[in-house]
C-alpha cells in the first residue's frame, strides 16, 4: 500500500479555477494501478471524480465534470493533478485522491489506500 498527500484546496468565488496535487509517499509506484479523485460533499456520498491508470496516458472523467476539468500526472514526482477549472458552488466538497487495483477504477471499493482531502469552498 501507499500513503496519499493531497493538497491545493481553498476558499474560491465561483468560475475561478484551482490545482488539486496527490502526491504518493513510496519508494516505487507500479503501474497498472488505479489512481483517483473522488470527492465527497456535506450530507451526500462520495463520488468518483476521475482517474488514471499508473503508467498509462489517458485519464478517465465523470459525466459532471467532464470538459471542465483536467487530470494529469508527473511520473518523476509521483505526484496526480487535478485541475478545476469554472468553479461552481455545487463543486464544494472535501476532495480525496485513492490508490488501488485496477479492477473498474469508478468503483470506490477497490481502493485501498486514502488520502485526508483537501477542502475545496466555491462561494458565489
Amino acid at each position: 500500500q501507499v500513503q496519499l498527500v493531497e493538497s491545493g484546496g481553498g476558499s474560491v468565488q465561483a468560475g475561478s479555477s484551482l490545482t488539486l496535487s496527490c502526491v504518493v509517499v513510496s519508494p516505487y509506484l507500479d503501474d497498472e494501478k488505479c489512481l483517483a479523485w473522488f470527492r465527497q460533499a456535506p450530507g451526500k456520498e462520495r463520488e468518483w471524480v476521475g482517474n488514471i491508470i499508473t503508467g498509462r496516458q489517458n485519464s478517465y472523467y465523470a459525466a459532471s465534470i467532464k470538459g471542465r476539468w483536467t487530470i494529469s500526472q508527473d511520473s518523476a514526482k509521483k505526484t496526480m493533478y487535478l485541475q478545476l477549472n469554472r468553479l461552481r458552488p455545487e463543486d464544494t466538497a472535501m476532495y480525496f485522491c485513492a490508490w488501488g487495483y485496477n479492477g473498474g477504477c469508478e468503483r470506490e471499493e477497490i481502493y485501498k489506500s486514502w488520502g485526508q482531502g483537501t477542502q475545496v469552498t466555491v462561494f458565489s
